[in-house]
């Protein structure tokens, strides 16, 4: 996979009171991304190469990807691939990259969701909706040791342009 073809489709930026070691550790390990991402276990093998994987509460893989790129605790670019059946295939890849950034007294932490072609609103309207509530109950934990309480679903019109591309949901 040519990392240099992704372009960059959902930004988000968010300042954290925190340090750079701590939003890292948040980013990458099960017992911290418990408390912030609905009960997800991440499982990084933090070299080029290593699996990402987050697990649903029940235990089942939910993502799987590669790391791509490994900066300690400056940056991670992994593919985040949702395992719905036939999503990669009709959709591609999707590179997250996670760049943190001391700022003053706190954290500048820039998600960046790319892909390698142009996909519709209506399918990326599921990471504008997702990554803000994620990355604010992050910054929430990391802040104040709870976690914000963000009852979601995918959006509705995600889940439909998805079905029409032959793809299974949940």
């Amino acid at each position: 996979m040519e990392i240099d073809t992704f372009k960059p489709a959902i930004v988000y930026t968010i300042y954290i009171a925190s340090t750079p070691e701590k939003v890292w550790q948040a980013l990458t390990t099960a017992e911290f991304s418990r408390q912030y991402f609905s009960g997800f276990a991440i499982e990084a093998d933090l070299k080029v190469g290593g699996a990402f994987i987050a697990r649903a509460p029940d235990g089942s893989v939910h993502i799987s990807g590669e790391v791509f790129e490994c900066d300690p605790p400056r940056k991670l670019t992994i593919t985040w691939n949702v395992n719905w059946p036939a999503l990669v295939e009709k959709l591609g890849p999707t590179l997250v990259t996670y760049e943190i950034e001391q700022a003053g007294d706190a954290v500048k932490l820039t998600m960046l969701q790319s892909h390698d072609r142009d996909i519709s609103d209506d399918i990326l309207e599921g990471g504008r909706q997702g990554w803000p509530a994620i990355l604010s109950s992050l910054k929430s934990v990391l802040e104040t040791g709870q976690p914000l309480a963000i009852k979601m679903q995918p959006p509705q019109r995600m889940l439909a342009a998805l079905r029409e591309m032959g793809i299974g949901t949940p």
